[in-house]
């Protein structure tokens, strides 16, 4: 038994009290196994968790119909569904993390981390970057 099999069931209680307190809990890096990235994990412990959104914090401010750094017309969703995140294939998450999401019906906010005060203007629900959601 490593580490990793003792830490994650304490872990995960832990975070289950928070939750039950009412408290926010932020889940950060990977699952250690390849061929998964940090959105699967993100996505893996969203469900496993039973939240209500996945937060993805990146480079850009929100999805968009294309790379804004290559094509400057792109423009930015405010929200769009799975269904259009995939058969557009916009580069939201990995397919993985993305399809395991969608399946579960769980949202996904993605947004700038390098935009001031975007985390908490997400937490608070105040329409920050792009919600993928079920419809």
């Amino acid at each position: 038994m490593n580490l990793e099999q003792v830490a994650e069931p304490f872990i995960r209680n832990k975070a289950l009290c928070y939750l039950e307190d009412g408290k926010v809990v932020i889940f950060a890096a990977g699952i250690g196994s390849p061929f998964f990235t940090t959105d699967t994990a993100a996505a893996l412990r969203g469900v496993e968790m039973s939240a209500e959104v996945v937060i993805k914090a990146t480079k850009v401010d929100g999805v968009y119909t294309a790379d804004p750094k290559i094509d400057p017309s792109a423009t930015r969703y405010q929200s769009l569904s799975f269904d259009e995140a995939i058969s557009k294939n916009l580069k939201v998450m990995d397919a993985t993390a993305l399809t395991l999401c969608r399946d579960q019906k769980l949202p996904i906010i993605v947004f700038s981390i390098f935009k001031a005060g975007a985390l908490k203007r997400v937490v608070l629900g105040e329409g920050e970057g792009t919600l993928v959601r079920v419809d």
